[in-house]
């Protein structure tokens, strides 16, 4: 088949459904191109090396990637936003068939704003549309607080399932996305279910895999890691008045947050003043560099706020914690604590109680390393029979043939 993937965002930007993703589709005997804009990604800024203009096409690990302008920009303002998305949207409308060679298959991650290239590139080449839904708008949309208007949301909203409608498969990455995008009026047979995966890179270290932690000083702090983005929506006030009671009731209980944010600062502020010394700020560090901080832990965490949308939301760092093959604590509802639940990975628990968070960990710190070390093995063998960057790829591959009509 000959792949297209149609995408805001690429590498150099840290996209994991990216290079890798495209690269072993090629390796399966696939013809890949990509039809990009410019990289800008988090940041706003173009990356060293790169500036607008009207077309650039570069060859990165033999993957031919087209890339297209935009207005860059990732800000909180909503003006510069949708100018960020729906420039990249026209200038890969108007661009793109002049660069792009004909493709049986158009992927395209996310953004509902890409519709109109896509269904253009269709049009033109009878190529079947894949829309990868990551992000369910208008409601992430409202619930960031970029968009408040209630005619633009509509507006949104109609869109997005006119856009949804008109594709030919939508991928989602979890059950309750799929439920959720029925109710809106998707046919069922249109929607496949297409777990996320992780960045999956030797750094599990030794402790998940050795008896290490079974002969552990008894003196040893138990660890609780948190490793990801500190924002609104993870709600770490709880985790910080979890700290704060075990203090005083499990106080061998020690907690470490690594990673940045736009909440990280103000929560420093906050453990400072409640003078929690059983929690500790990290700097953010590359993936590739976290073995060691994994290696602390004894168990990892997850926390989201208690929000309708977060109960159909697998947030990422859940698949990088079943790889990693550590006990999980996930304190939130829905399709994550589920997932937890059936891995045998650990404990789900109510979110925003800080209470259900201490009485968990104190659960798995009396369990014992032994059943510690099960449940971490447990999770990381669910993660590899269903969740990995191996079984998604041929997930992804049979949903292409199938909507193709070749045949492996």
């Amino acid at each position: 088949m000959r792949i297209l993937f149609l995408t805001q965002w690429f590498q150099p930007e840290n996209f994991f459904k990216g290079l890798p993703f495209a690269k072993a589709l090629k390796d399966r005997g696939h013809d890949v191109e990509v039809l990009t804009g410019f990289p800008n990604y988090p940041g706003g800024k173009l990356y060293p090396g790169y500036r607008i203009r009207c077309y650039q096409k570069e060859v990165m690990e033999s993957i031919i990637v087209h890339r297209v302008p935009l207005y860059p920009s990732h800000d909180k303002s909503a003006l510069r936003r949708i100018a960020n998305y729906l420039s990249f949207s026209l200038s890969a409308f108007l661009f793109g068939p002049w660069f792009v060679r004909k493709p049986d298959i158009i992927y395209v991650y996310n953004l509902v704003t890409l519709g109109l290239p896509a269904f253009f590139l269709r049009f033109l080449y009878g190529a079947k549309v894949i829309i990868d839904v990551q992000d369910l708008w208008p409601e992430s949309v409202a619930g960031s607080g970029i968009l408040n208007n209630k005619f633009l949301l509509h507006v949104l909203s109609r869109t997005c399932d006119w856009v949804y409608r008109k594709a030919d498969q939508l991928v989602v990455l979890s059950q309750g996305f799929k439920e959720h995008l029925i109710q809106r009026g998707i046919s069922p047979e249109k929607i496949t279910l297409i777990y996320n995966w992780c960045q999956e890179i030797d750094i599990r270290g030794n402790a998940s895999l050795s008896d290490s932690a079974l002969t552990a000083s008894a003196q040893r702090p138990f660890t609780v890691l948190f490793a990801g983005a500190m924002g609104i929506y993870q709600g770490l006030d709880t985790l910080l008045q979890c700290a704060e009671i075990c203090l005083t009731q499990i106080p061998d209980v020690r907690f470490i947050l690594i990673g940045g944010g736009a909440d990280r600062e103000r929560l420093e502020k906050m453990a400072s003043k409640m003078k929690l010394d059983n929690v500790d700020f990290l700097p953010p560090r590359s993936t590739e560099t976290m073995g060691e901080i994994y290696d602390l832990a004894d168990v990892l965490i997850v926390h989201l706020k208690d929000q309708p949308l977060f109960r159909i939301t697998i947030p990422s760092k859940t698949q990088a914690y079943l790889y990693m093959g550590k006990p999980v604590i996930m304190a939130g509802r829905g399709d994550a604590a589920t997932l937890v639940e059936q891995a045998g990975a650990g404990i789900a628990c109510a979110p925003d109680h800080p209470d259900a968070i201490m009485a968990a960990i104190k659960t798995l710190r009396d369990a014992g390393a032994e059943e510690r070390r099960k449940m971490g093995e447990a999770g990381h063998s669910y993660y590899m029979q269903n969740l990995s960057f191996d079984k998604g790829v041929k997930n992804f591959e049979e949903t292409m043939f199938s909507l193709s009509g070749q045949k492996h």
